[in-house]
């Protein structure tokens, strides 16, 4: 099976696994598993934080750090495409009570004047407009970065308005990769900003958030309230450390990866790709005459999957578990179904 559905599929190497079981742990609740803490504080160095909080999940992590921003009534700026506005279950209006405000970007991407549209004036009739939401990479988009000068731009225009600025950065460490740019330098514009440990990197679950401490210490009590709190989560945790010394580095071969596919998909006439498009290890393709479903079931039954991300819209996500070799079969699996 050539899973590329998504980086998440991903599963433990036999060194993370090892890692795992010798975890030192302890309670977290009580702030007493070792081998979160040193997490927690590996994130916040190289966020350039005053602190981090690691959490079960990415959802988790957009959904504490919209709540401790904001109070209920308020509003959200996002790019329409955004996980949290797309994936998240209306989590933000369900847990916060929060109205979001989706955008259509630019390729997936918002822009400084777009923001200033959006600012809702000061009236008792509309709500308060109080934070901007940034996800980087933008997945719906096919993995495209933001520039770094463009998120610079989005973080003035926010603090002219006295807005937040909360960055999922799921896929963060694909974007620092993809741009050979420090994870801090596209975090510092941001109150809150989430990575997560599950992606990329691999590990079977976990995210961190991270940011000034008062907010960091307002996330641990809304984790707790949402039912986030973990025990022995150190073994968990010594994924994610391991995954940044061993899997982190080598992410720009997922890219390479995306673009060798890349080429295959945007030479076949029955598909609408740009490959200069593809920066990281999401591919987004259309399908010219057809389903998206015809194109993914007819290659599923090669066993090369794919997922559906529209009518007629394909995705494809490379990882570290889809080796080079892989990519070759899948490409020669399309070749064989779809003619030049």
């Amino acid at each position: 099976m050539i899973d590329l559905r998504s980086d998440t599929v991903t599963r433990p190497s036999d060194g993370m696994r090892r890692a795992m079981y010798e975890a030192e742990v302890g309670d977290d609740v009580y702030g007493e598993d070792p081998t979160v803490n040193r997490l927690q504080e590996r994130i916040a160095d190289r966020l350039g934080t005053e602190a981090a909080l690691f959490v079960p999940s990415g959802t988790m992590a957009n959904q504490l750090c919209l709540h401790v921003l904001t109070a209920p009534g308020d509003e959200v700026i996002l790019e329409r495409g955004a996980h949290v506005f797309n994936y998240e279950s209306g989590a933000a209006g369900i847990l916060s009570g929060l109205q979001l405000h989706p955008i259509k970007g630019e390729n997936g991407l918002l822009s400084p004047e777009q923001v200033e549209a959006a600012v809702r004036p000061e009236a008792v009739v509309a709500p308060r407009t109080r934070v901007v939401s940034v996800e980087n990479t933008a997945n719906k988009a096919g993995g495209v970065v933001y520039p770094l000068d463009r998120i610079q731009r989005i973080a003035r225009t926010g603090r002219e308005h006295d807005l937040h600025l909360h960055l999922d950065g799921a896929r963060l460490w694909n974007a620092a990769a993809a741009h050979d740019t420090p994870e801090r330098a596209y975090a510092e514009p941001f109150d809150l900003t989430w990575v997560a440990l599950s992606k990329g990197l691999g590990a079977p679950a976990g995210s961190v958030l991270a940011g000034p401490a008062p907010l960091v210490d307002d996330a641990r009590r809304a984790r707790k309230q949402f039912g986030g709190g973990m025990r022995q989560a150190g073994i968990l945790a010594a994924a994610g450390l391991y995954a940044l010394d061993h899997h982190r580095p080598r992410l720009a071969q997922d890219h390479e990866k995306a673009r060798r596919l890349a080429e295959t998909i945007a030479a076949r006439p029955a598909f609408d790709l740009d490959v200069d498009a593809v920066e990281t290890n999401i591919i987004i393709f259309e399908v010219v005459d057809g389903s998206a479903e015809s194109v993914v079931q007819t290659l599923r039954d090669e066993d090369v999957h794919l997922t559906v991300f529209g009518p007629s819209t394909v995705r494809a996500t490379t990882h570290r578990d889809v080796s080079m070799d892989d990519v070759g079969q899948a490409a020669d699996v399309i070749k064989s179904h779809f003619s030049d």
